[in-house]
């Protein structure tokens, strides 16, 4: 018994997980701006980049790299909150938006400076180096970034803040 129980825990998972339905995708409905994620989620914070528009500028730690430099911010605007999820979505194609990337709270409070991901009513909360790399100059393509921040507050009110960061492919 020991020995199939073995056998049953040590068999590859592969084919099993290889059967899982594909994701979701980030932005459903085309006759509205926001991916599903962000619709009908009151706002409560603000969130900005700069610069933006932002544009790519050789790499100095990497000779024939890019390096896209821009911080981005955040304050609550209805209290204290509690950082529930950040993350982007992109749009860099005619299909629209993508899920780009999504951060935990802990993620999120390191990134931020955020110890355990508490927004204190009115302080400005900043990723000094949110920067976008390219490995050559091939890689340069503009798009738009849509980041968000999903927060709750004591009674468990869900709020968002977001905001668009142009990304443009030209070197100036």
């Amino acid at each position: 018994m020991r020995t199939l129980l073995m056998l049953l825990l040590l068999t590859p998972a592969a084919p099993l997980l290889a059967q899982t339905a594909p994701a979701k995708p980030a932005w459903t409905d085309h006759r509205r701006v926001l991916p599903d994620k962000l619709r009908q989620v009151p706002v409560g914070l603000t969130l900005w980049h700069t610069p933006n528009p932002n544009y790519p500028e050789p790499n100095p730690a990497q000779p024939g790299a890019y390096l896209w430099k821009h911080s981005t911010l955040l304050r609550s605007e209805v209290g204290e909150l509690t950082v529930v999820e950040c993350g982007s979505f992109i749009w860099y194609d005619e299909t629209g938006w993508k899920q780009n990337l999504t951060q935990t709270p802990a993620e999120f409070a390191e990134l931020f400076q955020c110890p355990g991901g508490r927004l204190l009513t009115g302080r400005t909360y900043t990723f000094a180096k949110n920067y976008r790399y390219a490995d050559n100059a091939r890689q340069l393509y503009g798009g738009d970034a849509l980041w968000y921040i999903l927060a709750r507050d004591a009674a468990g009110k869900l709020y968002k803040g977001m905001g668009l960061l142009e990304t443009e492919a030209t070197v100036r």
